[in-house]
């Protein structure tokens, strides 16, 4: 646990009394570790100093004040000196266990569930830690000591200290914030403005639809979304406005091609997915269960879910790696869903759901009907509710993809443990107006949410405009989703062929507002600190990035930007991450050259046609490294390129490497 820093500024620190039982229960016991001993010198000498700075203050305090007011300040100062102390003492102990934990830890839990800890769980094992609640030995072996609790990305809150005036989970709260929050309080002090501040940030870390302004302020402000009826004005039925959910229900029942009308029912309206995850998880799960999710995600869930319902998340950690099970990177497979599951009931940790998110953010991934129906039937054999996240299902913008709704299938595995979530936030690009709905035909569930909607409800004005829009069905097809579809696809274009152009590997997908790029190769070290640095460049650039840590990535490098802007942004940003990359090359470049030249490939991504790959910027090669396997795999590399091609005619190839022209002819053939 001392890999967080935060949680190490949030616990209650071990007092005088606590060292003094675990010193005295030591006596006459031979110390097994040489840090236990160095921990007790430390703990001890930082008391005398305490102890020392205290007899000050009270001589001070004695010469300056009268007895009676001298009695009472010395009370509160005596108590305020003693929680600084506490404070301190924790950090030491915790730099202790950090210390230990990376001398003895090898691997990590594939169960690992950052941000997932038990606020009372946190709490005491910590106290327990610091009150002589077992020696540092055992304490090293405990299953919670082999999870990362990294509490929500990597930055640090620096100064942060425990309020006492919050619960446990009023602290938590208030730290639970990391590298997407603290850009995105950033980028809302300093906003790029055209006319107004032009080197301000521009964010391609927030997924909003810029391009659809011009559509959707016409439509909202039209005649027929301006009504104003007591009703309105009045609380409404907490599932929403019957004509709103009856017209949700049509809504879906189109665009989702469901085999039978929906029913309105079955509908339930919150201000927003981020409250549905909320709702969903308080009413599915009781404190410390667990949801199953795979990984690369979108964070917010994480909020969603753990600060409301204390609620933890099972991570099923993908990877770029292509193997034979695995046909492009991050798949998400029956088996892995499996594999995390079982660690985590071997680690007495109830799992209760999964969450599906189609298309998925950030990867861009649109699962097929099989795939669908695999992940479905594995949830019913285990008796796992299924969340399913279809909130970018009409933002798919090419033709060559084609979204399937859980909501299509003919017949659902469980359908009384299927929950299926959409929204207009992200389709009809108004992420201003908070408007989530769950169709879900079990009604214990629909319920239960619905009582959760006193807190999460949607103003009836809103409503009424929000049923407007759904039901204008013509302005939706023929305008709309043509104009938007078009827009993003020319704003995807961009930005790949920026990407392209500078030989940046990304994920080539055609749903979202995102592209899941490869900065492995710009990062030295393979680490998330340093992943970290390579974000907050991008930011001090005044580009806004997300990074992959804050997606619990599995794998340092990899970053998601926001491609649907306007084209004067989209040029600005990617100039300036141009800048970024060329600069961090460079170092690289000459870092390169006072070290030997290293032959591991594990930084780079597989080549698939799954991954773009071009060749601008090619990993150094050794000598070592020219055999004729290394050759036909640069050459893939290189044939994908068509900067390459261009300039690397096959005559001009045969004449320059006639020795391996045969093998590059036959790769072509295969091509």
């Amino acid at each position: 646990m001392a890999n967080s820093s935060r949680i190490q500024n949030v616990v209650p620190r071990p007092g005088f009394s606590a060292l003094h039982r675990l010193r005295k229960k030591r006596k006459g016991q031979r110390m097994r570790d040489p840090l236990d001993d160095l921990l007790l010198k430390t703990l001890t000498s930082q008391r005398a100093m305490e102890e020392r700075f205290l007899q000050m203050e009270e001589r001070r305090f004695q010469r300056d004040l009268d007895v009676e007011e001298r009695r009472m300040q010395l009370e509160q100062r005596r108590f305020e000196l003693e929680r600084e102390h506490e404070f301190r003492m924790f950090n030491v102990f915790a730099q202790m266990l950090s210390i230990l934990k990376q001398s003895h830890s090898s691997s990590s839990s594939s169960v690992a569930m950052p941000r997932s800890l038990d606020f009372s769980q946190a709490l005491s094992e910590m106290e327990g830690m610091g009150g002589g609640g077992g020696n540092l030995q055992e304490m090293r072996f405990r299953p919670l000591t082999k999870r990362r609790v990294d509490m929500h990305g990597f930055c640090n809150p620096n100064g942060f200290q425990r309020s006492p005036y919050l619960s446990a989970r009023g602290n938590f709260a208030n730290m639970f914030q990391g590298s997407t929050e603290e850009g995105y309080k950033a980028y809302h002090a300093d906003k790029y403005d055209e006319d107004k501040n032009p080197n301000g940030i521009i964010n391609f870390g927030t997924s909003e639809n810029k391009l659809c302004f011009d559509l959707m302020s016409k439509r909202l402000t039209q005649t027929d979304m301006d009504l104003m009826e007591p009703s309105l004005l009045q609380y409404p039925d907490w599932k929403g406005h019957l004509f709103l959910r009856e017209e949700v229900a049509r809504f879906l029942t189109y665009y989702c091609k469901a085999p039978a009308p929906l029913k309105a029912e079955n509908v339930i309206v919150l201000n927003g997915c981020g409250s549905l995850f909320s709702a969903l998880a308080t009413v599915l799960c009781d404190p410390g269960e667990a949801v199953l999710i795979a990984t690369p995600f979108y964070g917010g869930i994480t909020q969603s879910i753990f600060l409301y319902g204390n609620v933890k998340l099972v991570y099923v950690c993908l990877d770029s790696k292509i193997t034979g099970t695995n046909t492009r990177p991050f798949q998400l497979t029956v088996e892995k869903l499996e594999k995390a599951l079982q660690d985590a009931q071997a680690e007495g940790v109830t799992v209760r759901a999964l969450i599906l998110l189609n298309p998925q953010n950030p990867l861009g991934d649109i699962y097929s009907l099989s795939e669908l129906r695999d992940y479905l039937e594995f949830a019913k054999r285990h008796e796992l509710h299924v969340i399913v996240d279809e909130i970018y299902m009409l933002s798919v913008f090419d033709e060559s993809a084609t979204f399937h709704s859980v909501l299509s299938m003919d017949r659902l595995p469980d359908p009384q443990r299927t929950h299926v979530m959409w929204g207009i936030t992200k389709d009809f690009a108004v992420s201003g107006i908070r408007f989530g709905t769950l169709y879900t035909e079990n009604q214990d569930v629909a319920n239960a949410v619905a009582s959760l909607c006193y807190f999460h409800g949607v103003c009836g004005p809103i409503q009424h405009k929000v049923a407007q829009l759904l039901k204008d069905r013509d302005w939706i097809n023929q305008v709309y989703l043509r104009a938007n579809h078009a827009r993003l696809k020319a704003a995807h274009t961009y930005v790949t062929d920026e990407l392209k152009t500078l030989g940046v590997p990304f994920l080539n997908r055609n749903a979202g507002f995102f592209v899941w790029i490869d900065f492995r190769k710009y990062l030295k070290t393979g680490t998330f600190e340093e992943e970290l640095l390579l974000w907050k460049r991008f930011l001090d650039n005044k580009v806004l990035l997300s990074c992959g840590k804050a997606f619990e990535c599995s794998e340092p490098g990899w970053f998601r930007i926001i491609f649907a802007d306007k084209t004067h942004r989209l040029q600005l940003g990617m100039q300036r991450i141009r800048k970024v990359l060329e600069e961090r090359e460079q170092e690289i470049l000459a870092e390169e050259k006072e070290q030997p030249c290293q032959s591991d490939q594990d930084g780079k991504a597989d080549s698939t046609d799954e991954v773009i790959f071009v060749s601008r910027h090619q990993e150094p090669t050794c000598a070592s490294n020219s055999n004729l396997g290394d050759l036909i795999g640069l050459l893939q590399q290189q044939m994908r390129s068509s900067d390459w091609l261009q300039k690397n005619t096959a005559e001009q190839f045969a004449q320059e490497k006639p020795e391996i022209y045969d093998v590059f002819s036959k790769l072509v053939g295969k091509q």
